[in-house]
């Protein structure tokens, strides 16, 4: 086990996700905080914006190469979706000096990249080679793959997948999908095909999916509720079965009896899976996820990625039961 202290730097720290991975990392016994870049906040003390965090730095707006000249450990790219690649080729350049950090992507930029390690634990830690080059992968993407993989081989068709997420995971730039006035009594859907979730969960589950999200009036923590056809009729003591088996020794995903409340996920590192609901023949099953879009689907995942890379234990610094 790797018990060296290690430093981290993240890039766009402002958003809501910086801002758990931030509070995680305080309370890491083996990582310091190398830096934070924001455009928006840089100058500000960084223990004004986050109080778990006592330390002295302050937000910086860093350009891409003075990312790579604080050569910390690890960096995490917490900016939105194309905008990442500019971040690694100012590290790339400097590989040939010895400089060669963990580098883990919170954006979509690198989920499709063959050359980078997609990073869902639950499902790819055995594939994982020592790879310095990590994708995070999507909250949606998390909830669909780990409610569908314990069917997965008996699948019939593409699992249809309807999604409700609260709008924090529309980020910090405005728009209607984040604007509270305008969800206030409303739930909105948007990109109900061809999702960029939905692309990634067919390329990482290896199986078709269909998937509706929405958003609603709730900050955090998203509702994946999907329906799944399969080969030859189960009971539903079968289904629980197979989810209890492929689930048991994961602390951070938890299979219950009932359908998982989306209140109830807030704030906690793990995932629910619930409700399972068998129609007449057998063939039909209908299950729930809950999962908190900007901690298991993405900081503390991301904290997950960061422990595997490093050798620390995985749930280090993340609270579980």
């Amino acid at each position: 086990m790797n018990q060296l202290r290690k430093s981290i730097g993240i890039v766009g720290a402002r958003g809501h996700t910086g801002a758990e991975l931030i509070k995680l990392v305080a309370r890491h016994p083996h990582l310091d905080l190398a830096f934070v870049s924001s455009r928006e906040l840089a100058g500000q003390p960084l223990a004004e914006h986050n109080a778990e965090y006592h330390g002295e730095l302050r937000y910086e707006n860093l350009a891409h190469e003075d990312v790579a000249t604080r050569r910390a450990d690890v960096v995490v790219l917490a900016l939105p979706n194309g905008k990442a690649a500019g971040v690694v080729a100012a590290i790339d350049a400097v590989k040939g000096e010895g400089y060669d950090p963990v580098i883990v992507d919170l954006s979509a930029d690198y989920r499709f990249d063959s050359a980078w390690y997609y990073g869902l634990p639950e499902l790819t830690r055995d594939a994982y080679r020592g790879q310095r080059r990590i994708s995070n992968p999507g909250c949606y993407a998390t909830a669909m793959q780990l409610a569908i993989a314990p069917l997965k081989d008996l699948l019939a068709g593409p699992p249809a997948c309807f999604g409700v997420s609260g709008y924090s995971g529309a980020g910090t730039t405005p728009s209607d999908k984040n604007d509270p006035a305008k969800l206030q009594d409303n739930l909105m859907p948007y990109s109900l095909v061809n999702h960029m979730h939905e692309r990634e969960v067919t390329r990482h589950l290896g199986v078709p999916v269909e998937f509706m999200p929405h958003v609603a009036p709730h900050f955090r923590g998203i509702t994946m509720t999907v329906n799944l056809w399969l080969t030859q009729p189960l009971t539903l003591e079968a289904v629980r079965a197979r989810y209890t088996a492929r689930y048991a020794s994961e602390p951070l995903v938890e299979v219950i009896d009932d359908a998982p409340w989306v209140s109830h996920i807030a704030n906690r590192h793990d995932l629910q899976i619930g409700g399972f609901t068998l129609a007449p023949g057998g063939k039909r099953v209908v299950v729930v996820a809950t999962i908190d879009n900007l901690l298991k689907g993405a900081a503390t995942q991301a904290m997950q990625n960061i422990n595997l890379a490093l050798g620390y234990p995985e749930l280090e610094s993340i609270p579980h039961e």
